[in-house]
């Protein structure tokens, strides 16, 4: 039998697992790469055209509707835009932590609608927001990042299990509350200092994440406006005595008893209240989810 190679296992357990997660840290990992391929162009002295600063200017979200209105497709493209290396590695390491978290109780069509719709939201309301004068000042004019998607995916998961406890090294075990409130404080701390009008939008970005989960809870799943389903053709069913059981078996989660009694129990006290059964179900469901 021949031995697969390093470069096609990769590929095989990073794209094939059904998660979305691998191609957003792609995309986001390529930009940068060309990016800094131009500023080096330029600082060789191989171009004399300012390619990195076009690119910046056409990527990210400025901070004036007249801007705006010239470049529309900036509000797509400024999540995945980064310049500084210590920024990307950071957000690509919480992505991939929060995303794996996320599609652990859920499935990917709700995580993409948790953190891409926040970036519609948040770049509106950055645009919004930047036509105040206070906020507009700073070093950074534009929106660029997906710290706002990041906001809406790491607040979703403190709504559905605030106690779920978490080994971090050096500090021990801690619930992810604590983690959110964390890592909530030093994006806004940050962004008071270079962004005052992103600060100002990032708690919009963090009210989105937490109303999905909590309409997720009450049985109303937002994903949904974004499927779009054949019409069946009408056929003849049976019925058929169903038996009240754990069983494993596909489907929008919210809307079935058992993984609704599981949610609520993991809301009122945590993921470790869980049974052993119970948290297999749900991690069975989530795989089968991501298929």
């Amino acid at each position: 039998m021949k031995k697969e190679s390093g470069l096609k296992m990769f590929f095989r357990t990073t794209y094939q697992t059904g998660s979305p997660i691998p191609y957003i840290l792609s995309i986001q990992i390529i930009l940068f790469v060309l990016l800094h391929i131009a500023d080096l162009l330029v600082d060789l002295g191989v171009i004399s055209f300012p390619l990195y600063d076009w690119m910046l200017t056409n990527l990210t979200l400025p901070n004036t509707f007249s801007e705006f209105i010239l470049r529309p497709w900036t509000l797509v493209t400024y999540p995945f835009v980064y310049d500084g290396l210590f920024r990307i590695v950071f957000d690509c390491l919480w992505l991939y932590w929060m995303g794996t978290t996320f599609l652990n109780f859920l499935n990917k069509r709700q995580l993409l609608t948790v953190f891409f719709v926040s970036f519609f939201l948040s770049g509106l309301s950055f645009l919004a927001l930047s036509q105040v004068e206070f906020l507009a000042k700073g070093p950074y004019s534009s929106l660029f990042s997906n710290s706002m998607g990041l906001a809406s995916l790491v607040a979703s998961i403190m709504v559905l299990v605030p106690n779920l406890e978490i080994r971090l090294f050096l500090f021990g075990t801690v619930r992810f509350r604590t983690i959110a409130i964390v890592f909530f404080s030093l994006e806004i701390l940050f962004y008071l200092f270079a962004n005052r009008a992103a600060a100002a939008t990032f708690p919009i970005a963090i009210l989105w994440g937490a109303i999905f989960m909590y309409q997720l809870q009450a049985g109303n799943d937002l994903s949904k406006w974004f499927v779009f389903q054949r019409k069946k053709k009408l056929r003849v069913v049976h019925p058929v005595k169903k038996v009240p059981t754990y069983r494993s078996y596909k489907g929008d989660l919210p809307n079935q008893e058992v993984i609704d009694e599981i949610l609520d129990k993991i809301s009122q006290n945590g993921y470790e209240s869980l049974s052993s059964r119970e948290k297999e179900i749900l991690f069975r469901i989530s795989r089968e989810e991501q298929e």
